[in-house]
């Protein structure tokens, strides 16, 4: 069974709205910068589940935000996930504290140097080359990417 989950990168000009995740015990996450999301709750569709969770982490109501694609990760650790990815560039209210970790408005380019998953890498640039939805599995041995497939054609990887 896969866990469904959403991602969501805020953009203010050229930086992004970024999650220091460090204050969760057991965070598969843990220590990585990504985009705030979360899982789904019963009955939710992946725009229900990222406005309550961008409103959660940040404290923002998302005003404008447009559905970017859905990314499988397959790992040999984690349980399988259908993450529906997101970007926003409108929204209402003040930042708040987040209990999953530290907020920070980051610049795109300075995020790339900072601690993240391997294959997040590849949809970040798909987002910046502003790409046509799409379809991204990524494949994971441990916190290796071993195999990366965008909209069905191998991009990265293939080892068994």
């Amino acid at each position: 069974m896969f866990k469904q989950t959403t991602l969501c990168y805020l953009e203010r000009g050229e930086e992004y709205l970024l999650l220091h995740r460090v204050k969760k015990k057991n965070d598969e996450n843990h220590d990585k910068w990504i985009g705030v999301g979360g899982k789904f709750e019963e009955g939710e569709s992946p725009e229900d589940c990222v406005l309550r969770e961008v409103r959660e982490e940040t404290g923002l109501t998302l005003t404008s935000y447009r559905y970017r694609g859905i990314v499988t990760f397959v790992s040999d650790i984690y349980p399988c996930e259908y993450m529906h990815l997101f970007t926003a560039d409108g929204w209402t209210g003040e930042e708040q504290i987040c209990d999953e970790g530290e907020l920070a408005w980051i610049s795109k380019r300075a995020f790339a140097s900072l601690p993240m998953w391997e294959g997040d890498y590849i949809f970040l640039d798909l987002l910046e080359q502003n790409a046509p939805f799409f379809s991204l599995k990524l494949v994971y041995r441990g916190e290796t990417l071993v195999d990366a497939v965008l909209n069905g054609k191998r991009v990265r990887g293939g080892e068994k």
